[in-house]
């Protein structure tokens, strides 16, 4: 890891971390004819819920490197007091090795499920039996026989509980999200190193801009972004802030952590 940006996490009281879109890792994935061909039939199905199952799915099968930088990460924050914001729903971050009660994800996930109708109180953890009959029919390519049962309320399907669904039910994450801004609230005016990988503009209010709020008014903060694309800084944030162009998969696992 560069030398200053190291010291930096080392230095620093707390950390906060944005977890982007970058980790879907969509440009490996879409370049993978089965999974082209499995994409177009979950459009086809109407199950775009299931777009972040495939990708971790695809991920785990076929080009893990997604999922060892972040464990690289998780490894480098562990005796940091730390807190982790991710807008991807593929699971993979659930799956690093964060501390469980150091992680929302406000775009979902693939580990609940909720009513299609948003129910109240549908959501709940899927097993471990569903996950592995769900990836194994895609396997299969068998997208139509990929069910979750019914909604015990109203007998609709349920479905995975993130942002792909139609109806999403933010009651999956809101009491992480709660967790996660009363730690917020303990930043201010302590060394914190803001950490924002791979964040690009599909959900802005959730990480970048609100990351580079609290950036901007901790007077003791310093901001890393690493972005392939999006690694510009605001000129708020120029004078404490490191910018890094390049594709934050690749950064985590070419730096000697």
């Amino acid at each position: 890891m560069n030398a200053d940006i190291k010291a930096l996490i080392e230095d620093a009281q707390l950390v906060l971390v944005g977890i982007g879109e970058e980790f879907y890792d969509f440009k490996n994935a879409k370049a993978n004819a089965e999974y082209r061909a499995a994409v177009e039939k979950i459009e086809a199905k109407n199950k775009m819920w299931l777009i972040p199952l495939l990708n971790y799915h695809y991920i785990q099968k076929n080009n893990p490197s997604a999922r060892e930088a972040l464990k690289k990460l998780a490894h480098l924050l562990s005796d940091k007091n730390y807190y982790v914001v991710s807008v991807c729903a593929n699971g993979l971050t659930e799956k690093a090795g964060f501390k469980r009660d150091r992680l929302v994800s406000p775009c979902g996930s693939i580990f609940k499920l909720q009513c299609m109708n948003h129910c109240e109180a549908s959501v709940r953890d899927i097993t471990e039996t569903e996950l592995e009959e769900a990836c194994g029919k895609l396997d299969k390519n068998a997208i139509e026989e990929i069910s979750f049962g019914k909604c015990p309320t109203c007998g609709a399907e349920m479905c995975l509980n993130n942002v792909y669904t139609e109806k999403y039910d933010e009651n999956g994450y809101l009491p992480d999200w709660n967790i996660y801004t009363k730690w917020l609230q303990g930043t201010l005016n302590r060394k914190l190193c803001v950490l924002e990988l791979g964040v690009n503009l599909t959900y802005p209010s959730v990480i970048r801009w609100p990351f580079e709020k609290v950036g901007f008014y901790n007077q003791k903060a310093s901001f890393v972004r690493v972005n392939e694309k999006l690694y510009q800084l605001t000129e708020d944030l120029k004078d404490k802030g490191i910018s890094i162009p390049k594709n934050s998969i690749d950064w985590l696992l070419e730096e000697d952590l």
